[in-house]
Order: structure tokens, then C-alpha cells, then sequence
């Protein structure tokens, strides 16, 4: 169930990657857009050229996720330009963060958190009303494979996405008797974005031992952006409260449920 048309969409992360494209799809659609990304530059850019290509109405937000006060100006700034005429909240930003428990520091696994799941906690808190009222709308967490499985070493990011699943899940059974709201959890597998690439690393990790770990994940990311975007699209208008985004994230996800405490045993060796 995507918005109507004119209705407006806010899509967090959305410079680059899936964020990008499924703005891409919703200002074709004929959607008003509210596009947040720390990246100034490439947000404006893509702005910029979905008003060139579509003539739609694109509001952009820089704000930073890791800063919790930022994130609930944001949302109070969204309620108030927008109002009732907000229908899709898209939670889509988040980093990754490699090295195990030991090598993180504190601060670089708070800040994992609240990016990846804090960030989505505070926008639902702070637009859940608007998104219910007028003509209804839905909510859309991406989550991350690693939300389903947990593989060494990304413990932070694994708890980040596992929080992520929890909450939506949760919030979905919660909302499941009201006929103007729902929610969409989302679990993309290998997708060619940046994220491995922009991920943060500890302090002191060997330089060339995280580039043969930034090419190996690379080569394990294989759908495009547009792909996964048109998938969770779909998924949306469908009404699905889960959607599993590539052949890895289905095979992974039934490999888990088969063997719940031993799946890392199948899933690491390949």
C-alpha cells in the first residue's frame, strides 16, 4: 500500500544506494518526497534531478542519525510541514560497522545503534500519528539479513539490525487490528551498495587486511539497488509485513529456521 499520489514519502538514507532508488520510484509515482541523508552533496544532486526528471516537490534534510536530538527535531520539523499528508515513513539509513565486541569501543557501537535502530525508534515515535491519520499511511523498516542471522565479527551491526526486526515485528502485531497503518520489515541480502565499503572499522585494524575483507564482502553483493528497491516497493503495495530481497537472504533465513543454533556451521563456510 504505497501513499497516494501528492502524498508525501519520507526516505531516510536516500543519496545513495536502495534509499535512492526507492525515491527514484516514488517521485515517478507522482509522490511529494521528504529526503533526509547526512551527505549534503549527493542528496541535493539527487534531488535535483528527480525535480528535473519527474517536476516533483523534493524536500531535503541533512541531518546526522547519530545525534538523537537531531532525529526528533527532525520528525517534529516533518510533522509540521506536512502534517496529514504524511503517508510513507521509509527507515532506510544505516552503516555498518566491522570487528568484533572486543575491537569496538564503546562509542562506535552506540553510535551503530542508534543509526541503524534508535534513529527508526525516534522517527516512528514522532510521526506514527501523522501516518495514521487522513487517509492512513505505512511504515517501512529495512532491516539486513544480519537481522536474521548473526555472523562474526558484526556484532554490533547484527544487534543493530536484530533490534530493528524485534521492534517492527513487535509494532506490527501491535498495529495489526487498526485499517489505516501497518508496517513492512525488510531484509535485503547482498545488494551493490557502498556500505561495505564506507564501513566504519576499530581503531589500529590493518589497513590491508580490511581491504581483502571489504573485496571479499563486495563480491558477495550482487543485486542492484533499482532490484532491491522495486522488490520492497511491491512488498509495500502488497501489504506484506516481511520481505526477504535477494536469493542469499531467502536461502539464509531457511537455513536458519532448520537449524537455529548451528546455522553459522553451513552458512560461514561458503
Amino acid at each position: 500500500m504505497t501513499a497516494r499520489c501528492g502524498t508525501v514519502a519520507v526516505v531516510t538514507g536516500a543519496a545513495s544506494g536502495i534509499g535512492r532508488e526507492l525515491a527514484s520510484i516514488l517521485a515517478a509515482r507522482g509522490h511529494r518526497l521528504a529526503l533526509v541523508d547526512i551527505d549534503a552533496a549527493g542528496l541535493n544532486a539527487h534531488a535535483d534531478a528527480l525535480r528535473e526528471r519527474y517536476g516533483s516537490a523534493v524536500a531535503t534534510y541533512v541531518v546526522d542519525l547519530a545525534l538523537p536530538q537531531a532525529v526528533r527535531d527532525l520528525a517534529d520539523s516533518l510533522c509540521s510541514a506536512y502534517g496529514d499528508d504524511l503517508a510513507l515513513l521509509v527507515n532506510n539509513a544505516g552503516i555498518a560497522l566491522g570487528g568484533g565486541f572486543e575491537a569496538v569501543d564503546a562509542a562506535d557501537f552506540d553510535s551503530c545503534m542508534q543509526i541503524n535502530f534508535g534513529a527508526a525508534v525516534q522517527l516512528v515515535r514522532g510521526l506514527l500519528p501523522a501516518l495514521e491519520s487522513g487517509a492512513g499511511g505505512w511504515i517501512v523498516n529495512v532491516s539486513s539479513i544480519f537481522g536474521i542471522v548473526a555472523p562474526p565479527p558484526q556484532t554490533a551491526y547484527s544487534a543493530s539490525k536484530f533490534a530493528l526486526r524485534g521492534f517492527s515485528e513487535a509494532l506490527t502485531h501491535e498495529l495489526a487490528g487498526r485499517e489505516t497503518i501497518g508496517v513492512t520489515t525488510v531484509f535485503p541480502g547482498g545488494v551493490k551498495t557502498g556500505i561495505a565499503r564506507n564501513a566504519r572499522v576499530p581503531a589500529g585494524a590493518n589497513a590491508e587486511a580490511r581491504e581483502q575483507q571489504v573485496a571479499a564482502m563486495e563480491r558477495k553483493l550482487t543485486m542492484e539497488p533499482r532490484d532491491a528497491a522495486e522488490r520492497i516497493v511491491a512488498a509495500i503495495d502488497g501489504r506484506h509485513s516481511r520481505a526477504l530481497v535477494g536469493k542469499d537472504a531467502r536461502l539464509a533465513e531457511k537455513i536458519q529456521r532448520l537449524l537455529p543454533t548451528r546455522y553459522w556451521s553451513i552458512i560461514g563456510r561458503s
